[in-house]
């Protein structure tokens, strides 16, 4: 049985997810689990009336006679959170937690649980892979309210073996597992060393599976307190700094360097037309969020 203040963390996130759910339902996010329209199912011969732009020309050049593409209406849609769980994720400085999230973690979990009520609400499947270094677990899709607070545990309070991020590595898993296409979320800070690695990967998936980043970030990112000499530690690898955060040019050196990383992710995603969204810890989101997914709904439609 778990603690009660374990329960209340998670009916405070729930809660949390549930209500920026509703508000994004408000909006276009219904859009975004719709199906792509219609799958290939086979093909028949042409009989006069039939719509000629339906001609398989590849089969009619084959066969040396007209034939026409049937389709049928697409299954049910397949919504995937990637939900990174690295030791990083267990950073937060959102000094109210009420009006943000006291971590990235916190974080992830509430943006994984408002995707997730969205995705039952519409009749969708959701699944998740938790992932570090290594895959951590897998949740396979369903479609149930209570399937989404065992979803929200898992992310909140899996203690995972590894503290690194690999990407690719729970990119590989989702490819290998799902042969037909998901629309899948990979919700990240994305400090993953391998960049190459993991770019090319991503950019691979995208072409079978609808996939969008969701990339987590802090204030503190970009902003270095002043608060003199302090020691830093690097929690995915252990590596510890000690800096004079009372120099002004060591804060804006982190600040410089934070931007620079900043803008080679959004340079990043860019080049491989994968939509992205940065989310922080102490900033509202809700807005952000339906307007990102609005704008995904009106991509899948045009």
């Amino acid at each position: 049985m778990l603690p009660n203040d374990y329960i209340q963390r998670l009916r405070s996130v729930e809660v949390r997810a549930r209500l920026v759910s509703e508000q994004l339902m408000g909006g276009r996010l219904g859009s975004i689990f719709k199906g792509r329209g219609m799958d290939f199912a086979d093909v028949r011969e042409y009989v006069p009336g039939d719509d000629v732009r339906r001609i398989d020309w590849n089969v009619t050049a084959r066969l040396r006679k007209p034939f026409i593409k049937r389709h049928i209406e697409e299954r049910e849609l397949v919504v995937m959170l990637l939900v990174d769980l690295s030791a990083s994720g267990e950073f937060g400085s959102a000094p109210d937690p009420v009006a943000g999230a006291a971590s990235q973690r916190e974080l992830a979990t509430i943006l994984a649980g408002s995707l997730a009520f969205g995705a039952v609400a519409q009749g969708d499947r959701v699944g998740a892979i938790l992932f570090t270094d290594r895959v951590e677990r897998y949740i396979p899709p369903r479609k149930t309210r209570a399937h989404v607070t065992r979803l929200l545990h898992e992310v909140l309070f899996t203690e995972p073996a590894g503290t690194g991020t690999d990407i690719a590595a729970a990119l590989r898993f989702l490819n290998n597992l799902y042969r037909r296409p998901t629309l899948s979320f990979v919700l990240s800070d994305f400090h993953d060393p391998d960049i190459a690695g993991w770019t090319r990967t991503l950019n691979a998936s995208n072409q079978r599976h609808e996939t969008m980043a969701l990339r987590l970030s802090d204030r503190r990112d970009l902003e270095l307190p002043d608060v003199g000499w302090v020691l830093l530690q690097d929690p995915e690898t252990g590596e510890v700094l000690e800096v004079d955060s009372g120099d002004p040019r060591v804060r804006e050196g982190w600040r410089e360097a934070g931007e620079t990383r900043r803008g080679d992710l959004v340079a990043t995603f860019r080049s491989g037309r994968i939509p992205e969204l940065e989310v922080r810890t102490d900033e509202p989101w809700t807005r952000r969020l339906q307007g990102f997914l609005d704008q995904a709904a009106r991509r899948r439609i045009a």
